[in-house]
């Protein structure tokens, strides 16, 4: 994996961290998740094309 996918899949993580802190402490917040789905599936991608 390249450096740009490793930071990209780090922030994805440290994303689902933020959010699932956020969902603990505030509530739920759909959109918040929703935005976090969207980054996993772009560093999915990033991975997927890089690796190739």
């Amino acid at each position: 994996m390249s450096g740009s996918t490793k930071t990209m899949g780090m922030l994805t993580v440290g994303a689902l961290v933020a959010v699932t802190a956020y969902t603990v402490a505030l509530g739920s917040n759909g959109w918040l998740w929703f935005g976090w789905v969207v980054l996993g599936l772009i560093t999915l991608g990033m991975a997927a094309t890089r690796d190739t």
